[in-house]
Order: structure tokens, then C-alpha cells, then sequence
């Protein structure tokens, strides 16, 4: 049978639905926009003076990392290594808590539990978090403003150096809820302060003061309260300042030299070496020693 000829109620009908997209489409992209907003405003993020400030904004919730949040923190520290400009990085909070840990509400939905399914979370999830501080091509400072517990002190503790405030403490809260530490804690842990001291914190999930953190070796320095952002400022901005190049190649010898042995070390160095010595800073480094003067280092 022929197609009926359209008639004007025919003809009106797809102006009506291109209309209704376009309006749906429209609102559909305001939501999202307003999402995306929303998630980037629980990591805030701003560069100054060759530094990138990295700050957990949940201060509601102690900073416990939601799935949004790990991606977009695992996201700016993927652009910090990429970034010429960014020299050093700072990853503090908001509020009275660093960082309480894990928060699993709000990340994508899941099916039917089967088996795999935890591992394969805790390796997409918390260690690609880790992982991402270990592996930033830029140092990392922790400006730990209050409690880090679980898997929020092991990211304070993959950083590579850690300020505290005299009111922060360092929990291995796993115990407590019956868990097996994640987030690369029975990792970290005993290279910082060695097997028999990470165990009693992970058996006993004591909260440990800022001053015995120190003490123990997990803290560079504590600092009063009010003079952490201060002190963070400083020691980033020195870090900028300084051959970036060099400093991403030191931060790799040392992170991959507990794993390896001495001939293993000693080849990486001598290849860091050689790697180092094409960079600009480097010439500059070894044309200042000779003219004796101060280096001027660009991070090239």
C-alpha cells in the first residue's frame, strides 16, 4: 500500500519529538555538566608557583574517598607527570580529617557477586590509587591536617615526603572491622619502619600521634596545626625549584631499590645517570658548579 500523503498533523509530529530531544538533550547535558562540577568540587585542584595542590573536600565525611573522587585524584596525578609546568605536588584536605579511608557508597553498580570479584576491586581500585602516587614523575607531599586512617594513611604514606600536624593520627583501622589491610599498607608499612613495628599497628589498629609517627619514621616532620599549609608551601616550592628531572629519576632508584638487589640497583643508577645527564638541568647544574655560581634549574 502507497505511503498516505502527510498531512499537517503528520508533518508537525517529528518537529515535535526534534524539539523534545533538544530539550531532553539539553537538560541531559546541564545534569552532567552539574555532576561533573559537582565530583571536581570534592577535589580541589589549583597550580602555583610550579606546584599542584591536591585537596580531598568532603569534609562531612572526614574525607573518605568516594569512586568519583579516586578517579579524578588518579586522573590530576596522571597530569602532573605529564605537565612541564607542574614541579611538585601537594595532597592535603579540608577540615579535620585527611583522609578516613575507603568510601565504596556511589561508585558504578554491581551485579551479582562471584568469585574474583574483590580482588579485581581492590586492584582497579585502592592499589591504582596508590600506585598513582608511587608512580607520579613529580614529588609528592602528604600535608596530613588530621586523622588518615586505612587506606587513607597508606596514601599519605605513598607519598614521598610526609608533614603532619601535631593534631593528625595514623590508623590501620582493617583490624578493627575484621579486614585484611589493603591499599599497599602491608607493603609500605614494613619498608618504612620494618616488619615487627608494621605488625603490632596492624594487629592492634592503635591510633598513633603524629609525634610517635615521627618518631617511628613514617612522618618527615610535624609541625603545629596552623603552620602546616605554610610549611608544605615551602618545601614544595623548593622542590620546584629543583631539577625535576632529576628528582622523578632519584624518586624511581629509591622506590625500586627495596625490591631489587645490589647489581639490579647499581645498573638502574648507572642508567638514571645516563638518562639524567641529556637534560638541560643537568648541564646547567654542572655549568654553575664550574662557574661557581648559583644553578638556575627549569625542570627541563
Amino acid at each position: 500500500m502507497p505511503d498516505e500523503p502527510a498531512g499537517p498533523a503528520t508533518r508537525a509530529e517529528p518537529v515535535d519529538t526534534v524539539d523534545t530531544v533538544d530539550t531532553v538533550d539539553t537538560a541531559d547535558a546541564a545534569d552532567a555538566a552539574d555532576a561533573a562540577d559537582a565530583a571536581d568540587s570534592l577535589i580541589l585542584h589549583a597550580t602555583d608557583n610550579g606546584v599542584s595542590w591536591l585537596t580531598l573536600n568532603r569534609p562531612d565525611a572526614m574525607n573518605a574517598v568516594t569512586w568519583d573522587q579516586r578517579e579524578r585524584l588518579i586522573g590530576r596525578l596522571a597530569d602532573a607527570s605529564a605537565d612541564p609546568d607542574v614541579r611538585a605536588v601537594v595532597l592535603t584536605a579540608t577540615g579535620k580529617g585527611f583522609c578516613a579511608g575507603a568510601d565504596l557508597r556511589g561508585g558504578p553498580p554491581a551485579g551479582e557477586r562471584v568469585a574474583g570479584d574483590v580482588a579485581r576491586m581492590i586492584r582497579g581500585g585502592a592499589q591504582r590509587l596508590i600506585t598513582a602516587v608511587l608512580d607520579c614523575e613529580k614529588p609528592v607531599i602528604a600535608a596530613v591536617n588530621g586523622t588518615a586512617a586505612g587506606l587513607g594513611a597508606h596514601l599519605a604514606l605513598a607519598c614521598d615526603l610526609v608533614l603532619a600536624a601535631e593534631s593528625a593520627r595514623f590508623i590501620e583501622v582493617f583490624v578493627r572491622r575484621g579486614l585484611v589491610p589493603d591499599g599497599g599498607g602491608a607493603y609500605l608499612l614494613p619498608r618504612l619502619i620494618g616488619p615487627q613495628r608494621a605488625k603490632e599497628l596492624m594487629f592492634f589498629g592503635d591510633a598513633l600521634s603524629a609525634a610517635e609517627a615521627e618518631r617511628l619514621g613514617l612522618v618527615n616532620r610535624v609541625v603545629p596545626d596552623g603552620e602546616l599549609a605554610k610549611t608544605a608551601r615551602e618545601w614544595a616550592e623548593r622542590l620546584a625549584a629543583g631539577p625535576t628531572r632529576a628528582l622523578a629519576l632519584t624518586k624511581q632508584l629509591v622506590n625500586a631499590s627495596l625490591d631489587s638487589d645490589r647489581s639490579a640497583a647499581f645498573a638502574a643508577e648507572a642508567t638514571a645517570q645516563e638518562i639524567n645527564m641529556t637534560t638541560a638541568d643537568a648541564q646547567e647544574g654542572v655549568a654553575s658548579f664550574v662557574a661557581r655560581r648559583r644553578p638556575e634549574f627549569r625542570g627541563r
